[in-house]
């Protein structure tokens, strides 16, 4: 019970990564604000959580809308009383086409959901982790985004955002006992990502690669989400296997 009498917030809640790392951190003692777009993916989510004796809320939140996390923070204060721990995983990213072949709107769409989303969530935050006395951000990014490669430009640019957000912001905050992180999951079979992989199979273009399944993740969340003030910061933590 590493986490016990904290509060994490997970984006993305509703499925996949998100959804597994939201119930890892109850198993671990946190009390649990769950936020995604719908709102039956997040109480599927929630009831996992109350069911392992922790509390949950639920937020339907649009990341894109700086207004929604801005809500999605205040509510966990008024309802878990804090913000110890925020997981920015609301992301994805469905153009992937070479620019000229792409649709502007769709690319736009991408850095919007990844990069802007991300930036809200941690603007919103900052307030009340600082009123804490500290706080841990840790951003989902991709090894995409330490990488070019074609045909995936929105994605790949908008996690390199992300990597640059979490650098620069982590020396922002570090004298306010916050550190900024990035967890790079490497390959996992999700929804999002069925058309590409599957899980145990062999990655199409990485032969190194395990493909894994949201679960895998977990251990290295609750690694992260269980740093003190003085652990790492502004760093790139990776379970991908080859190099990013």
């Amino acid at each position: 019970m590493r986490l016990e009498r904290q509060v994490a917030i997970v984006t993305g809640a509703g499925r996949g990564i998100g959804r597994a790392i939201a119930i890892g951190l109850a198993r671990e003692g946190a009390d649990v604000c769950l936020a995604a777009r719908s709102a039956d993916e997040i109480a599927d989510a929630a009831s996992a959580v109350r069911e392992l004796g922790r509390r949950a809320v639920e937020v339907v939140c649009d990341v894109c809308r700086l207004e929604d996390t801005q809500r999605l923070v205040q509510q966990t204060v008024d309802e878990l009383g804090r913000v110890d721990i925020l997981f920015n995983n609301a992301g994805g990213g469905a153009e992937r086409n070479p620019v000229g072949q792409d649709d502007p709107d769709n690319w736009a769409g991408v850095i919007q959901l990844n990069l802007l989303g991300t930036y809200h969530c941690c603007r919103s935050v900052l307030p009340a982790m600082r009123a804490n006395g500290g706080g841990r951000i840790i951003n989902v990014g991709s090894g995409m985004g330490h990488q070019a490669t074609v045909s995936n430009s929105s994605y790949n640019a908008a996690k390199a955002g992300v990597w640059m957000l979490t650098r620069c912001l982590s020396q922002e905050v570090w004298e306010s006992g916050i550190t900024v992180n990035e967890l790079v999951p490497g390959p996992v079979a999700t929804r999002l990502t069925a058309d590409i992989f599957a899980a145990d199979q062999p990655h199409p273009r990485f032969p190194s690669e395990r493909i894994k399944g949201p679960e895998d993740v977990v251990p290295l969340a609750l690694l992260l989400a269980t740093q003190t003030a003085g652990g790492p910061t502004g760093q790139s933590f990776s379970l991908a296997r080859r190099p990013v």
